[in-house]
């Protein structure tokens, strides 16, 4: 009987080890597929995202342009809606969107991620802000964008096959990164904002193939989009002298007042604003009702400047263009910020902080003669942005991305440096952390009532009903934590 035939090995050893080495497995291959395929989702639903939020906006100024008493009307009623709306199973899709993705970093629970990145919940945190913003909310979609880019990720991957937590955890932040990079068209500060705010430190591992899909994003992204700066190109500098006291100045007033907001926004469970969070818990609807007839007031005290994500009045100021909104633009923005995020709905704050912290640059800019009034613009944005969210490298590289500026690469730098440690005063934890840390928590004290339930169910009768009370008093806990 003839001996079964070995299959051929190659002539040339040398070949057969470097078809055989690790970049070549399938495994491999199918990774990078999900993750390569899952950039170029996220770009498109970025691009589209952007489109369909500009035109949401374009809506309400045609609307605005009709009456200004409108949204006295029309957005109370909506916010109060979409606070409705958001009360059941789209909870999730509340807020800014990033701390969800945050917490499904930290929590490798997959009922718990199901929840928050679902694809229902992508979708309807799309679909929510657009008709947040078609009402005037005073909303970013840089956020929303990063919650959508992690959900998309979090189900290719599964969709691929990869079911194991450590991998899923790496999806998620990828599409995070890709998300941000999509949403500004910066990749560089979509891999700086991975590693400094989703993962929280330099120690997760963010390997070489994230940084391609990272990559494979921005490319779809500019290859759409074209190679556009955020908010055009700005040519300025800061010269070394007195026009640096413009470093100190933004860098301790933006960063106070964005540590200010971000302390306002987290309604802490004690002190003061509890009692804001008490009254937000106890009637959801009609409170962000109030919240969107506040804005309103706000926005016809301030002609309508601070409705929407503030972008054309951020350019406006950046330029230097003629038709600039008023000195109060910065305050008065910081306001319709707070009561926005306050009503609960979904919604970002990148692009209103951005908003923000340019009306304070300008205002400072009167004071400092001697520096370049686009240069302690640029300072005051990067420095209130770093003030809100903790995160100082994110914030200096998305400024200096924005405005295609590297000239001002130190000056950023250290303002960002100086706003965080400013905002620590009154935020120690950065905003982002916080709410994310909150969603960690009410997840674990549900976990928790859930097995002393069970525990009791299968002990006596007479410690049922404390577990009982114990798990309804976690669910009012989850309900007063917004993420």
């Amino acid at each position: 009987m003839p001996e079964p035939s070995l299959p051929p090995k190659s002539s040339n050893p040398r070949l057969q080890a470097v078809l055989g080495h690790e970049f070549f497995a399938p495994h491999q291959w199918k990774r990078r597929i999900a993750l390569w395929s899952g950039a170029v989702l996220v770009a498109l639903a970025a691009i589209l995202f952007a489109k369909a939020s500009s035109w949401s906006y374009a809506l309400f100024l045609r609307l605005l342009a009709h009456g200004t008493w409108i949204p006295l009307i029309l957005t109370p009623l909506a916010f109060g809606l979409l606070s409705w709306v958001t009360e059941g199973r789209l909870r999730a899709a509340r807020g800014s969107g990033i701390p969800q993705a945050i917490a499904t970093l930290h929590v490798e629970d997959e009922g718990f991620r199901a929840r928050m990145l679902a694809l229902p919940i992508a979708a309807s945190k799309m679909a929510l802000t657009l008709i947040a913003l078609a009402v005037g909310a005073s909303i970013g979609r840089e956020g929303p964008t990063v919650h959508v880019g992690a959900g998309l990720f979090y189900s290719l991957g599964r969709r691929f096959g990869f079911t194991d937590a450590k991998a899923i955890s790496r999806f998620i932040l990828a599409g995070g990164a890709c998300g941000i990079a999509a949403a500004f068209n910066t990749p560089l500060a979509g891999v700086i904002f991975a590693i400094e705010e989703l993962a929280g430190t330099f120690e997760h591992r963010f390997s070489g193939l994230l940084l391609t899909a990272v990559f494979v994003g921005g490319v779809v992204s500019l290859g759409i989009m074209g190679n556009y700066a955020y908010f055009g190109t700005v040519q300025t500098d800061l010269p070394l002298g007195h026009a640096w006291l413009a470093v100190l100045l933004c860098g301790v007033i933006c960063g106070l007042l964005g540590g200010l907001f971000a302390r306002l926004i987290l309604l802490s469970r004690h002190g003061p604003l509890a009692m804001v969070g008490r009254l937000r818990t106890r009637w959801p609807v009609p409170f962000a009702a109030l919240c969107g007839l506040v804005l309103a007031l706000i926005g016809m005290l301030s002609h309508g400047n601070v409705y929407g994500t503030g972008y054309d009045q951020a350019r406006a100021i950046v330029q230097g263009a003629a038709q600039m909104p008023g000195e109060s633009f910065g305050i008065a923005k910081l306001l319709a910020n707070v009561v926005s995020y306050w009503a609960g709905i979904p919604g970002g704050i990148f692009s209103p902080a951005l908003a923000v912290g340019a009306g304070l640059g300008h205002n400072i800019a009167h004071f400092l003669p001697n520096a370049p009034a686009a240069a302690v613009v640029l300072l005051g944005m990067s420095a209130y942005l770093s003030g809100v969210t903790g995160a100082p490298l994110t914030s200096a590289v998305i400024a200096m991305e924005l405005t295609d500026n590297q000239a001002m690469v130190i000056p950023i730098m250290a303002a960002c440096l100086l706003a965080r440690a400013a905002a620590s005063i009154f935020s120690p934890t950065p905003v982002y952390k916080d709410f994310a840390e909150r969603l960690v928590r009410d997840f674990e004290q549900h976990q928790a009532a859930h097995a002393a339930r069970q525990s009791a169910a299968g002990d006596t009768s007479a410690y049922a009903e404390p577990a009982a009370e114990a798990d309804a008093g976690d669910d009012s806990d989850n309900r007063h934590s917004e993420a």
